[in-house]
C-alpha cells in the first residue's frame, strides 16, 4: 500500500459538554455526536490517516462561551498537541467587535475568525439571521478589522451569499479567505449560484476552499471536487474531515477513503499539498512537511 501523505486536518471540532454549552448539539438529531469529543477521541477515529497536525473550527458553542472556548482549546492544545491552531468565534456585526478580535488574536495558536453567517433567500429553515450579512454595512465594518490583527476569516454561508462574500473579499486582500465546504454545493438547490460564486472566488489568490462537508452535496460529488480543484488549483484546497460533525453521515475512514479515491490520480507532490502542505501554508502552522 502507497504510504499515505502526512495528513493536516484542515477542519475539526472539539467540545466538552462539561465545561462549555453547544445549544445545537441538544437538538434530537444531534445526539449521535452529543457527547464530549476530545483529542483521544479523535487520534482513535484517525488512527489510520498519518494525523500531523489539525486545525480547530469554533464548534458552535454559545457566544457567551466563545472566549472560554479558546481558553480552553488553548490548555488542551498545550496538554496534549491538539489541536495545532483554531480558528475562534466573533460576530463580526457585535459593538464590541474591536476587543473580541483583540482578545482572540492575543492567543498564539488562533489563526482567523468564523462567523457563520448562513442566510438563504427562499428557505428560513437554513437562515441563522434574518438577512445576508455578507452585505450588512455593520458586519463588514467588523470584516475590515481582520487584518489588523492578523486573522484570517473562515465563510460559512450558502451559495446566493458567495457574490456577497467576493464583494467584501476583493475589497481586503490582506484577509486570508478560507471557505468552508466546498461552499455548500447543494445539487437540489441548482449550481448556477455556486458555480458563479466560487469563480469569483477562485479569481482571488487570497481565497482558498476546503474539501470538506460532502454530507451537504449529493450526487455527483466526484464532478464537483474535480470542478473545484480545476478553479482553484492544487495549491488552494486542502482536505478536511469536519468531524465529528460528518459521523451523522459516515465513518472517519469512509470519509476521507472517498476523498483518497478521488485524489488518487494526482501527483504524489499535489497529493502532498492537498492533504497537509497547503494547510500548513494557509493557517500558518510551522509544520515541517
Amino acid at each position: 500500500m502507497t504510504t499515505r501523505p502526512p495528513f493536516v486536518d484542515a477542519h475539526l471540532h472539539m467540545w466538552d459538554r462539561g465545561r462549555l454549552r453547544y445549544p445545537w448539539l441538544d437538538e434530537a438529531d444531534k445526539a449521535p455526536i452529543a457527547d464530549s469529543y476530545l483529542p483521544a477521541d479523535y487520534v482513535r477515529e484517525a488512527a489510520a490517516w498519518n494525523v500531523v497536525g489539525a486545525v480547530h473550527v469554533e464548534a458552535g458553542a454559545h457566544p457567551g462561551d466563545a472566549a472560554g472556548e479558546t481558553r480552553w482549546l488553548d490548555e488542551l492544545a498545550a496538554d496534549t498537541g491538539l489541536p495545532t491552531a483554531m480558528v475562534a468565534y466573533v460576530a463580526l456585526d457585535d459593538p464590541e467587535v474591536e476587543a473580541k478580535l483583540a482578545f482572540h488574536a492575543g492567543h498564539a495558536r488562533v489563526r482567523g475568525i468564523r462567523h457563520m453567517v448562513n442566510w438563504h433567500p427562499t428557505d428560513p429553515g437554513r437562515a441563522a439571521h434574518p438577512y445576508d450579512l455578507t452585505r450588512d454595512d455593520a458586519w463588514r465594518r467588523g470584516y475590515a478589522l481582520l487584518a489588523r490583527h492578523g486573522l484570517s476569516f473562515d465563510y460559512h454561508g450558502f451559495p446566493p451569499q458567495l457574490t456577497g462574500m467576493a464583494e467584501v473579499a476583493a475589497l481586503h486582500p490582506d484577509t486570508p479567505v478560507i471557505v468552508d465546504h466546498l461552499a455548500l454545493p447543494i445539487v437540489a438547490d441548482g449550481l448556477e449560484a455556486w458555480r458563479d460564486g466560487i469563480t469569483r472566488l477562485a479569481a482571488m489568490p487570497h481565497v482558498s476552499i476546503k474539501l470538506s462537508g460532502a454530507s451537504f452535496v449529493g450526487a455527483p460529488f466526484a464532478d464537483i471536487v474535480r470542478e473545484m480543484i480545476d478553479r482553484f488549483g492544487t495549491r488552494r484546497v486542502m482536505v478536511a474531515s469536519n468531524f465529528p460533525t460528518d459521523r451523522l453521515f459516515a465513518t472517519m475512514d469512509e470519509t476521507l477513503g472517498a476523498y483518497e479515491a478521488l485524489l488518487a490520480d494526482f501527483s504524489e507532490d499535489e497529493r502532498r499539498d492537498l492533504w497537509g502542505r497547503n494547510a500548513n501554508t494557509l493557517y500558518r502552522l510551522g509544520l515541517t512537511l
